[in-house]
């Protein structure tokens, strides 16, 4: 399994001198992953001609250990060396000693014959756009419709940032090792990698001691212990009662698609809170989803408690103005979690501080970008990438952040961060946030913490699109719950029998 820590470059750097501190040099590293790059190449492509582009630092000593892995193994390989192999230092110039074949200095026109191009010229301690001769060539193989495999990260692509400045190629497969970087996990940097591959080169489990994880990218292992699974004894009431808010008579849809999404994600009653002038409206398009009059101007702090919500969803559709705004300061008096989206949070744009100081640890706010900006003016600018700021907004707001997006990241003070990619491209459509932000209520509603429905719901959420793919709707994405929740459910199952089973050990007599 693919680890799930992510780190920032320099992190990786001290875990490198970590393992030279522990008997582990870095030439050993080097050989190993030079020989991971060679293995997940050859898994993947028959031999053919092929280019590697070494850079002046540990990055092209990594190809000159790919290529003489490569050539050993019958495949017609050439190197072409940024700057002089004079100058190469350390590790990298052990690697170039032991590389015995021709080495050509790095042009434009270097890619030739070449049906694989192998770019091990900076990684992720690149710190500045390319220039030169590299940008030159890097521009011409974007164009030239060859496979590339990316030692690291794609030439051009910084290590702790999601965008990248000035020209940048575009890698078929990228081999890094150790630990993922914040470039592998953030769009638009991930895409450009390809599919990444992760390999282990040796630094001792010890690492941890001394480095921390910027992030952790989102898998059920990280919350599917938390799923709350009725039995043979549960009652409706035992499993929680989401309370989900809906907008005016023209602006229902989005609210039930989440009212829905949380009876469908486990909560036991669900109940859409629908002013006067929509209660038609709602009432002939609900079945198992219940319905009560609420006034938005007064009376949400009362309705929560007469139902005894353990949880409430609300923004979708609510409508943006005052009457949202003091709707949302009554419920978040209640002591039921909520979740917070769309219009619940650009009703605070003028005056956001009054929101955040409201905001408890038990509840989730969901913004996607320009959601986000209005509540937190200026952040996003100011950080290098989505982690840093859901981080910090989360220490701002005081409760977990769900910054939405192809890369959505979770968020919550004293929490490893969580970057969520199980998801896929379909789920760019209209109302799918609102089902998100149901399916969280849900999982709220039955009493998860707050930072693991919000983990779940991102992932549960994404394979549901997953399962439906292209041509998906929101209004789809509910139906799909049980076929999610019981593959996790039959995981969990399978991860138990499987526990017990070595906690018992051997069978007598054998």
């Amino acid at each position: 399994m693919m680890p799930l820590d992510v780190l920032k470059t320099a992190d990786c750097g001290a875990c490198d001198r970590h393992a030279a501190a522990n008997g582990v040099p870095g030439s050993v590293l080097m050989e190993a992953a030079g020989q991971a790059v060679a293995r997940a190449i050859s898994a993947r492509w028959a031999p053919r001609q092929t280019l590697i582009l070494c850079g002046p630092g540990n990055n092209g000593g990594d190809g000159f250990v790919c290529g003489r892995i490569l050539r050993q193994a019958g495949w017609p390989v050439r190197i072409a060396l940024l700057g002089n192999p004079e100058q190469l230092r350390g590790d990298a110039a052990r690697a170039f000693a032991l590389w015995d074949g021709a080495v050509e200095a790095l042009t434009a026109e270097s890619a030739g014959d070449a049906r694989l191009i192998i770019d091990a010229l900076f990684g992720a301690g690149l710190t500045r756009p390319l220039d030169g001769v590299a940008a030159a060539l890097v521009t011409r193989l974007a164009g030239s419709g060859l496979p590339v495999v990316a030692v690291d990260l794609p030439s051009g692509i910084q290590g702790d940032r999601p965008d990248c400045d000035g020209v940048s190629l575009r890698a078929d497969l990228t081999v890094s090792f150790h630990c993922r970087k914040p470039a592998h996990c953030l769009e638009p940097s991930a895409s450009r990698c390809g599919e990444v591959v992760i390999a282990d080169i040796g630094i001792p489990d010890s690492w941890r001691d001394s480095v921390t994880p910027v992030a952790r990218i989102n898998e059920p292992a990280l919350w599917r212990e938390a799923l709350r699974m009725p039995d043979a004894g549960t009652h409706k009431h035992q499993r929680g009662r989401l309370v989900v808010f809906s907008g005016g008579a023209s602006s229902t849809g989005a609210a039930r698609m989440s009212a829905l999404a949380g009876l469908r994600s486990g909560a036991g009653l669900v109940t859409l809170a629908s002013p006067a002038s929509a209660l038609l409206v709602n009432a002939s398009a609900l079945t198992a989803v219940m319905l009560k009059r609420w006034d938005a101007d007064a009376g949400t702090g009362e309705l929560l408690s007469g139902l005894r919500a353990t949880a409430a969803v609300i923004g979708p559709a609510a409508g943006v103005g005052e009457a949202t705004r003091r709707a949302v300061l009554e419920a978040l008096a209640q002591p039921a979690p909520m979740v917070l989206d769309a219009d619940a949070l650009t009703s605070f744009e003028a005056d956001p501080q009054t929101l955040l100081t409201q905001l408890r640890p038990q509840d989730v706010i969901t913004p996607h970008a320009g959601e986000f900006e209005r509540i937190f003016p200026g952040l996003l600018g100011r950080s290098d990438n989505h982690i840093e700021a859901a981080a910090e907004a989360a220490r701002l707001a005081g409760c977990v952040v769900l910054l939405k997006g192809a890369d959505t990241v979770i968020a919550a003070q004293g929490q490893v961060t969580v970057i969520n990619r199980h998801a896929c491209p379909a789920l760019a459509t209209a109302g799918s946030g609102d089902v998100l932000a149901g399916i969280i209520g849900g999982l709220l509603a039955q009493s998860l913490p707050a930072f693991q429905a919000a983990c779940a719901g991102a992932w549960l959420h994404g394979d549901a699109g997953r399962r439906l793919g292209a041509g998906l709707i929101a209004e789809d994405l509910a139906g799909m719950m049980p076929q999610v929740l019981q593959a996790q459910a039959a995981e969990l199952a399978r991860e138990r029998a499987l526990a017990r089973l070595l906690q018992a050990g051997p069978s007598p007599g054998r």
